[in-house]
This record gives structure tokens, sequence and C-alpha cells, in this order.
């Protein structure tokens, strides 16, 4: 078969006005509790997307860590490329794609850097050779062969025998939203979509958008 004609119906479910809560927070958290039943893999998985100063483009997957009443978090290199792309444009947008419900939620806002003490309390939590690997990783740099990654990876690990102190290149981010959009797929491509609008007073704004 080409590739123009692989397509299926989406009949997993619809979306209604009166099935949404009040702010896109409450309705996240609604929709992440409905994804343990569905049994999807790696539901903290979102693409990031960002530009670099002179507009070009970027995505990559990376890991919800956290979400609450100022926005959602992940962490990473502060010296990677999405970590260069927000110091020269903070303005980003997150793309949870979940296929397992035909539902996708899109959001759009602002990337604030964490402090240290967040970073450090989330770093502790890491796994041991996750942690290494933050050390031995200068993330988005060129590196000569996979045998040079893991020797830095063994050289790190002898260097830290015990406690592995948070590099002070790495750390976390929190983007704040003031668009989120949910996106439920329907047949005959009628999906329903509603847009979440921050508004001045803090209140958020509901519109229903044509599919």
């Amino acid at each position: 078969m080409e590739i123009d004609q692989w397509r299926r119906e989406y009949v997993s479910g619809g979306l209604s006005r009166a099935d949404l809560c009040d702010t896109p927070l409450e309705q996240f958290d609604k929709w992440l509790q409905e994804l343990a039943p569905a049994g999807l893999s790696d539901p903290s998985s979102m693409i990031l997307a960002t530009a670099d100063a002179n507009g070009r483009p970027s995505q990559r997957v990376v890991l919800l860590k956290g979400y609450g009443d100022k926005g959602f978090t992940f962490f990473t290199n502060l010296q990677s490329q999405k970590a260069r792309d927000i110091a020269a444009n903070p303005q980003v947008c997150l793309l949870f794609p979940w296929h397992a419900l035909d539902r996708q939620v899109i959001i759009y806002g602002r990337a604030e850097e964490l402090d240290r003490q967040e970073a450090q309390a989330y770093f502790q939590t890491r796994p041991r050779d996750s942690q290494l690997a933050a050390w031995a990783s200068h993330q988005s740099e060129p590196v000569e062969s996979r045998e040079q990654l893991e020797k830095a990876f063994l050289q790190t690990r002898e260097r830290f025998p015990d406690e592995v102190p948070l590099p002070d290149f790495w750390g976390g981010y929190r983007v704040v939203p003031d668009t989120v959009e949910f996106w439920q797929g329907r047949a005959s491509r009628l999906h329903d979509r509603f847009m979440y609008l921050l508004q001045d007073d803090g209140s958020w704004k509901v519109e229903r958008l044509s599919p």
C-alpha cells in the first residue's frame, strides 16, 4: 500500500464542552489518569519544540517530570541545543501524542529555568548510572565514537565512587503555559478540538476549533 493510502478512523470517543474541566491543568490531569488503563507506554514522553535566534525550529522527545499550577517541568543539559534555543527564544511548544486514545495535548508557553534547589532535588532521585551519564555526555556536541562515550562514562564512575554531585551544567525548565489545546480524534476527520486561552485576570477562556 502506498503511504498516502495509510489511514484509519479515529473511533476512541469524543470530547464535548461539557466534558471539560475549568482549567487546562485539571483537564490534563484528568486525561493523564486515563492513560494507565489504556496501557500506553511512556505516557510522560512529550515532544519539545524550540527555535533558535534565527528562527530555525527543532524538536526532540523529552520526559515530563512534574506539573502543577506553575507549569510543566523537564530536565536537561544546560549546554544542549534545546537549552541554547531557549536562551535565545524562551517561547516553546510541548506535544503529548497519546495515540492509543486518539488524543493530543499541545501546550504553548514560556520556558523558565528552574532554580538549583529544584534541580538538585530531582537529580538525587535519578538512578546512579543516569547521574553519571549526565556528567559523561556533552549533550548535542559531536563525539568521535561510541567507545569514547563509554570511556568517559567509566572515567566518571571512577571519579565519583560514592555520591554523584549535580553538574553545574545540568538543570531543568518549567514551561509556563498561556495556550493549551486538547485534541480528540473523531470519525471522518471531524475531530474535537478545544483551546484554553489564558486571560489577563488569570482565568481561562475556552474555544472550540474547527478540526
